[in-house]
């Protein structure tokens, strides 16, 4: 399989963070914690996305909030089409590790708040799910 390009690995490096990013800032809660469970939960994402997301900085769209999600959603959209067209079970695998990614941010206080779940639903959404 070729390596992913620069602009490539950001996009994806942007899907990934950016999403569990959108769901901790969604409600108040112990991001230290939030962290922690989107961190340990990037274990799941196959293992070439997984080397590509590690091996950079995260970079999330400037702007509002608004702004920020719109660009993580476009970057989730992007990624799964770019995996798709790569290898299906990279894509199926991606779309599975960031819906768990969100779930164990928002779970991470204990609850999943409104707010959080409606985000997940958007994530959702971005990656045809």
């Amino acid at each position: 399989m070729r390596a992913y390009t620069d602009e490539e690995s950001r996009t994806l490096r942007t899907a990934v963070y950016g999403a569990m990013v959108l769901v901790s800032v969604a409600e108040e809660g112990a991001l230290d914690q939030e962290s922690h469970a989107g961190v340990e939960a990037m274990a799941t994402l196959p293992p070439a996305v997984r080397e590509v997301v590690d091996a950079g900085a995260p970079e999330l769209p400037a702007g509002s909030l608004a702004d920020v999600e719109e660009g993580v959603l476009a970057a989730l959209r992007a990624s799964v089409a770019l995996l798709a067209r790569r290898s299906a079970a990279d894509a199926e695998g991606f779309a599975d590790a960031v819906l768990a990614m969100c779930g164990k941010v928002a779970s991470a206080d204990g609850r999943v708040g409104a707010d959080e779940d409606a985000v997940i639903g958007r994530v959702r959404v971005a990656l045809g799910r």
